[in-house]
């Protein structure tokens, strides 16, 4: 039965399990692949018993900086997506795959003699997913609307909004919660992007998910920061992702070389997880760009801000500044740089913030310490420094580099 001369009270008072409801969800699900958004579920826009176990998360501190989690108006649309949208009845929730793997093993394969590089997640290595996500559910709901030739309301949430996605898209049989607590997708994995469409009518709910990790914890054994401090619990404080972009302060000393070459998020709880074990080519859009697959650090400690704004134009990496990005930059070579990376590393010092300044020098004492040779040059140029700096953190940190330096 074709309903598209049926005003709003009339589709909205239609069963979930009804004829009307049956045609719609199985429309959208072939619009929404030609949409290139293949993998889509729903559930009912209703409260979520997850929100308590989200509830304790915030309350035992794992959150860290991120403040915007426990706003009191974000709180009841993570409680209640209805919140976000009075009229909702149903959440449509989708995945996009984002992996590449041929580019991926095209990366590995460069030459040890190549110039020192960092890593940038896999979903960061295109275009902004959150672009790309919004403009194909606006597209797939005003479709809908002209199919039923009726003004509907609809809300597009993709991860900025305040919603549970993950446990939206389990509860709706997306997928399941892996141990690192990211959705995972039996035959897609869990190098997907979210996403989801609210409606004002019902639609034929999924299947729960239930978790499928069984003893493994490959994911927990491989984290070097130890973020994963038990199953399905991350603490977002020690988290490289968290570190690398939502935290806007100094990345605290003990983590630094846990963080190895990492300049924006992390990948390695995926790397490992025996649901990505199969190579499954993902979205077209998504394919990395080659300059942000493994970008030469010391390129990106020399970008000017003009520079800067074009290499993360129309890219998640715009989520941080300049001075995040260079910061996670110092960090990876203090982790990995040599003497020959030294003349780059005095230039910055001489034009960047006090936030890059204080993780340069961490860089310098570092690299001194793995190079001998140069470390009364080292020495010298830091004690240098902490004649002229005035910032009781940039005193701190040269004052411990330079006693590391005298120990070691």
């Amino acid at each position: 039965m074709t309903r598209s001369d049926s005003p709003v009270a009339e589709i909205q008072d239609c069963s979930a399990d009804g004829p009307w409801a049956r045609e719609t969800a199985a429309w959208l699900r072939g619009a929404a692949a030609a949409l290139g958004l293949p993998h889509l579920a729903f559930t009912p826009a209703t409260e979520l018993d997850q929100y308590e176990r989200y509830n304790t998360w915030l309350a035992a501190d794992y959150a860290g900086e991120l403040v915007y989690l426990v706003r009191e108006e974000s709180q009841k649309a993570r409680r209640d997506p209805r919140h976000l949208l009075e009229s909702a009845r149903c959440v449509c929730t989708v995945a996009v795959s984002y992996l590449h793997p041929a580019d991926a093993a095209a990366d590995a394969d460069r030459s040890a003699a190549d110039a020192l590089r960092g890593q940038i997640a896999r979903y960061a290595r295109a275009t902004d997913y959150h672009i790309v996500l919004k403009q194909r559910l606006g597209r797939l709901a005003e479709q809908l609307r002209q199919r039923l030739g009726t003004e509907v309301a609809y809300r597009v949430c993709v991860d900025t909004a305040p919603v549970l996605e993950r446990a939206l898209a389990a509860r709706a049989g997306l997928g399941f919660q892996g141990k690192n607590t990211l959705l995972i997708t039996p035959g897609v994995g869990s190098y997907t992007v979210l996403g989801e469409l609210l409606l004002p009518f019902a639609l034929p709910s999924g299947t729960a998910a239930t978790p499928h990790c069984g003893h493994c914890r490959a994911c927990l054994d491989v984290c070097p920061t130890g973020a994963l401090v038990g199953d399905y619990l991350l603490d977002a404080r020690r988290c490289i992702s968290y570190l690398t972009i939502e935290n806007p302060a100094a990345i605290p000393r003990a983590l630094r070389p846990q963080v190895g070459t990492w300049i924006f998020g992390c990948d390695l709880c995926q790397e490992v997880c025996p649901w990505n074990a199969a190579e499954r080519p993902g979205d077209p859009e998504f394919k990395p760009r080659r300059d942000l697959a493994q970008p030469e650090l010391v390129r990106l400690l020399q970008l000017g801000a003009a520079q800067f704004r074009r290499y993360v134009q129309r890219t998640a990496l715009r989520r941080v500044g300049r001075a995040q990005l260079l910061r996670n930059v110092a960090v990876a070579l203090g982790n990995i740089g040599t003497a020959a990376e030294l003349p780059a590393i005095t230039a910055a010092l001489g034009r960047e913030t006090a936030l890059v300044r204080e993780h340069l020098y961490w860089a310098l004492g570092q690299i001194a310490r793995r190079s001998p040779a140069v470390r009364p040059q080292v020495t010298a140029q830091l004690q240098a420094a902490q004649a002229a700096e005035t910032e009781p953190a940039l005193r701190a940190e040269l004052a411990t580099t330079l006693g590391e330096l005298g120990d070691s």
